[in-house]
C-alpha cells in the first residue's frame, strides 16, 4: 500500500471511529432517557420528567452532528462498500435512536400533566415495566452492535413481540377503566398515549436491531416480524397526539 493509500485509510479509520463514538454515547444518552421518563412517570416527579425533556435537545444535537459528520466521511473519504455500509447503517440507527428520544420527551411531557389528576391503581408500575423491557433490548441492540452479534440483534427483534402484547394488555385495562368511570377518561388517554409511544421505541429499537444485523451479515433479517399490536390498524387508537 503506498503512503497516499495508507494515510488515507488511517484518517477514515479515525473519522469511523468517531462516529461509532458518537453513536454509542447517544444511546446511553437515551437509554437514560427511557429510563428516567418511566422513573418520573411512576413517582410523579415533575423534576425529574423536565431534565428528560430539556435532555432531549442534547440527543437531538448528537444526531445532527453525526448526520453532517457521516456526510463528510462520505464526500471526502469515498469509502469502499463495506465501509459505506457501516456509515449508512449508522445514520440510521442515529435516526431512530432520535425518535426513541423525542417519544422519551413526550412521556416526560405528560408525566406533568398526569401529575395533577388521579392516579390509576398499578398503571404507572406497569407503564414502567414495559419501558424497562425496551431499555433492555436498546442496551442488547447497542451491545450487538458493538460486537457485530447477529443472534443477539435477531434476539432483540423477537422480544418486541413481548412489548407489543404487554401494550394489547395495557390498552383493554385502560378501556375497562374509562368504562367502569367515566372520571378515569382523561388520565386513561394520557396513560393510553404513554403506553403507545414505548411500544413504538420498541419499533425503533427493533429497527436498530435489524441495522445491526445488515452490518453483520450484509442482508436485512429474512422474515418481516409480524406486529402484535392490535390497535395499529385503527388510525384512532394508533394515533400519536403531541403536547406542546
Amino acid at each position: 500500500m503506498s503512503d497516499l493509500k495508507q494515510h488515507i485509510s488511517t484518517a477514515f479509520d479515525r473519522d469511523l471511529e468517531g462516529i461509532q463514538a458518537q453513536i454509542l454515547k447517544m444511546g446511553g444518552l437515551v437509554e437514560a432517557a427511557i429510563h428516567d421518563a418511566a422513573k418520573a412517570l411512576e413517582s410523579r416527579d415533575e423534576e425529574l420528567a423536565e431534565k428528560v425533556r430539556s435532555g432531549d435537545k442534547v440527543i437531538d444535537a448528537l444526531d445532527e452532528s453525526l448526520n453532517e459528520e457521516a456526510a463528510r466521511v462520505i464526500a471526502l473519504r469515498a469509502p469502499t462498500a463495506s465501509d459505506l455500509r457501516v456509515v449508512l447503517s449508522v445514520m440510521r440507527m442515529s435516526a431512530n435512536l432520535e425518535r426513541i428520544g423525542d417519544l422519551s420527551k413526550n412521556m416526560a411531557k405528560r408525566t406533568t400533566v398526569l401529575a395533577q389528576m388521579t392516579q390509576i391503581n398499578g398503571s404507572t408500575a406497569a407503564l414502567r415495566r414495559m419501558a424497562r423491557d425496551v431499555e433492555s433490548m436498546l442496551k442488547d441492540a447497542l451491545d450487538a452492535y458493538i460486537k457485530r452479534d447477529e443472534a443477539l440483534a435477531l434476539d432483540v427483534i423477537e422480544r418486541d413481540a413481548d412489548v407489543d402484547q404487554m401494550y394489547n394488555t395495557l390498552f383493554r385495562e385502560f378501556l375497562t377503566f374509562m368504562l367502569e368511570d367515566p372520571r378515569n377518561i382523561t388520565s386513561c388517554m394520557h396513560l393510553h398515549f404513554i403506553a403507545k409511544n414505548i411500544e413504538r421505541m420498541g419499533d425503533h429499537v427493533t429497527a436498530i436491531a435489524e441495522q445491526v444485523v445488515f452490518l453483520a451479515t450484509g442482508e436485512k433479517p429474512e422474515d418481516a416480524r409480524i406486529k402484535q399490536d392490535r390497535t395499529a390498524s385503527d388510525p384512532a387508537l394508533s394515533a400519536n397526539i403531541e403536547l406542546e
